[in-house]
């Protein structure tokens, strides 16, 4: 005799033991409201459910079932016995049904320290994508000199303007401000001892060496690195740069190398402009705030300026600029496809490139005045 598809659901307790349940019937979406009361009729202390005589069941039939454990307390998995036919389609449910509470953060200093690592082992894993992404970059920038049909000028000299000409106004009101606040506080400390005149050494060595190129470059990773992250973002996100590949031609190509010469064609220039802002600030202030006059003043810096402390200044300033865009196109790339993503990415890429930036120029601070430059 052929059982009816249509057969209800019913729970009934197994021989003279309440506490022992078994199912049969249809478990079923069509039979939902008839399965909440089946189970509403089920006793409080539940020991074991049978439900290898169930006739069909789907998701629904399983979520009452889950919600049934969950209120009584039980075990699912030790409790419940299906039918070896339902166990793949029950342990599908478990597994995307899971609603047990996020573990809370633990604050001992155990987790500190396996937080600690964590972070350790991620910053790493960053460190190694800049470098593999690098050697791919400097590859396929040699390979433009065997086929030069690759390059692509017109975007480069679009970013050329973006970075460079753009940018002058701020970095040279930067570089102005800052160069007049140094000398303001040099002839604070030189007053006393009868040296104001110093001022004019301290100016000029410091925005040749340091200010001017550290400026600069920390300006680019607010202001650059994080627009190469939003733009090549943006075009993850809605699967242009999947589009790219899909019509043969390498994203590297098309958006990281005119990006990255076009850093490293301007960074030099713009950190030329932000040493002669310094310089004229630091000038400003000894004529009007120190007594110096204009031509004393250009004229003691024409005795004591020494051409290494240009170039060594000079030196850093191509470093910098691959360090920037590399990790702005590189976080770019790594956008998930999301507007959180593209806001997480763009965040790190200012962070990282502004910490970068700031340990490279004092570990070659210290290799130079080693090395007696």
């Amino acid at each position: 005799m052929t059982v009816p598809t249509t057969q209800a659901p019913e729970l009934t307790a197994e021989g003279s033991e309440p506490s022992r349940l078994r199912l049969s019937g249809c478990w079923t979406l069509e039979h939902a409201l008839a399965v909440g009361a089946a189970l509403k009729q089920a006793p409080h202390e539940v020991a074991e459910v049978d439900a290898t005589g169930v006739q069909r069941l789907d998701s629904v039939g399983v979520l009452q079932l889950m919600r049934f454990a969950r209120r009584h307390e039980l075990d699912f998995d030790a409790v419940f016995r299906f039918h070896d036919s339902h166990r793949a389609l029950v342990s599908a449910i478990e597994d995307v049904a899971d609603e047990r509470p996020k573990k809370k953060r633990e604050y001992g200093f155990q987790a500190a320290l396996g937080r600690l690592g964590f972070a350790v082992t991620d910053n790493w894993k960053e460190v190694l994508a800049l470098v593999a992404f690098f050697g791919e970059t400097l590859v396929k920038m040699l390979r433009l000199f065997k086929n030069p049909s690759r390059f692509r000028p017109t975007a480069t000299v679009h970013h050329m303007e973006q970075v460079g000409l753009d940018a002058v106004p701020l970095i040279a009101l930067l570089c102005y401000l800052v160069g007049a606040v140094v000398a303001f506080l040099g002839s604070t400390i030189l007053k006393d001892f009868g040296a104001t005149i110093f001022v004019v050494e301290l100016v000029s060595i410091a925005f040749l060496r340091e200010f001017g190129v550290l400026l600069t470059a920390i300006v680019l990773a607010g202001r650059t690195a994080s627009a190469f992250t939003a733009q090549i973002g943006a075009m993850v996100s809605r699967e242009e740069v999947d589009a790219i590949r899909t019509l043969g031609m390498d994203p590297v190509d098309l958006l990281v190398i005119p990006r990255v010469l076009a850093l490293l064609v301007m960074l030099p220039l713009l950190t030329f402009v932000a040493m002669i802002a310094g310089l004229l600030g630091g000038l400003t202030v000894g004529a009007y705030g120190l007594d110096i006059p204009p031509q004393q003043y250009l004229a003691r810096m024409h005795e004591t300026m020494q051409l290494r402390h240009f170039l060594v200044g000079m030196s850093k300033a191509p470093i910098f600029a691959l360090l920037i865009s590399l990790i702005g196109c590189l976080e770019g790339l790594q956008v998930k496809g999301t507007a959180q993503s593209v806001g997480e990415r763009t965040t790190s890429s200012v962070v990282q490139s502004i910490s970068l930036v700031i340990v490279l120029d004092a570990f070659f601070a210290i290799w130079f005045m080693e090395m007696g430059w």
